[in-house]
């Protein structure tokens, strides 16, 4: 086989992997996966100990052990341009021979669980709620620079939601992805809500915000608010699922996010002290992970 180029797979001169500058051997199989990177430390304040500290630029990373299970915390930063870089790169951690560039012959899977922040899109879920993202939909484009032979893309799914929002020809196709059925059991529960989560490529004109400048659609909030496909609903807005999602899919890793909702877009509340829902959230996360494996 050959070698992957140094453009394709960049390392840096300690042997580790170019943005998140790591080795194999800082990343446990189970991940979490933060946007903020003042989070990673609010995560990892929960370890038994920790054994590595590592960061550069956005990109923080903390591994140690939690009730004995060793985890990972990885921030990301913003955006499914950011959750390109960490997926590719945290697969060449663990699936590609990097002295050789070589991918290995068995392929290992990782846990990777997105704890997050988002916007609720109905009056039902109250600041403070728990939403886990059964499905994740993209408006980023993302996916579709990428070959998909498995056909992972809800096709009737995406084409009833641009069907039903008249969707803009001119924008980036939306896609819809499931996410792991394990890690989706494993998470949810009593006063977890589960549907369709959208990641959009903005904050502000993407998820229907208007400062100064206005959405070339004010009523999509509206349109997703009345959209449903086999029983799911549009839960939430965020901003990094759509990618992990595919990502994970196509690498065969398993993934889901859970977010707080710190906002409601709909009954226009907002919740001032959300650290705390977040820590909340955060070992609730934790101590299922000790029974996964």
């Amino acid at each position: 086989m050959k070698p992957i180029s140094h453009t394709d797979l960049i390392l840096n001169p300690d042997g580790s992997i170019y943005h998140l500058q790591l080795l194999p051997e800082d990343i446990a199989d189970h991940i979490i996966l933060v946007g903020d990177p003042g989070r990673v430390a609010q995560v990892s304040s929960h370890f038994d100990h920790v054994e590595l500290e590592k960061q550069n630029r956005e990109f923080v990373t903390h591994t140690g052990s939690y009730k004995g299970k060793r985890i990972t915390v990885l921030s990301t930063g913003i955006g499914t341009d950011n959750i390109d870089i960490v997926l590719n790169e945290l697969d060449a951690l663990v699936n590609v021979d990097l002295e050789r560039r070589i991918p290995f012959s068995e392929h290992r899977s990782l846990n990777l669980i997105r704890i997050g922040t988002s916007g609720a899109l109905h009056a039902d879920l109250p600041p403070g709620a728990n939403i886990i993202t059964r499905v994740a939909g993209g408006f980023d484009g993302l996916y579709h620079f990428y070959k998909d032979q498995s056909g992972y893309n809800m096709k009737a799914l995406a084409n009833s939601f641009m069907e039903h929002t008249a969707w803009k020809p001119s924008l980036a196709e939306p896609y819809f992805i499931t996410g792991s059925d394990k890690l989706h059991s494993l998470l949810s529960g009593s006063g977890v809500e589960s549907g369709i989560t959208i990641s959009t490529p903005g904050f502000y004109a993407p998820q229907v915000r208007s400062i100064r400048l206005s959405p070339f659609d004010p009523e999509l909030l509206s349109k997703i608010g009345t959209f449903r496909f086999d029983e799911m609903r549009i839960n939430n807005f965020e901003m990094e699922s759509s990618a992990l999602y595919a990502l994970s899919a196509l690498l065969n890793h398993h993934a889901v996010t859970i977010c707080v909702a710190i906002a409601n877009r709909i009954s226009l509340e907002f919740l001032e002290g959300y650290h705390e829902a977040v820590d909340e959230l955060i070992t609730r996360v934790l101590d299922k992970i000790t029974h996964c494996d």
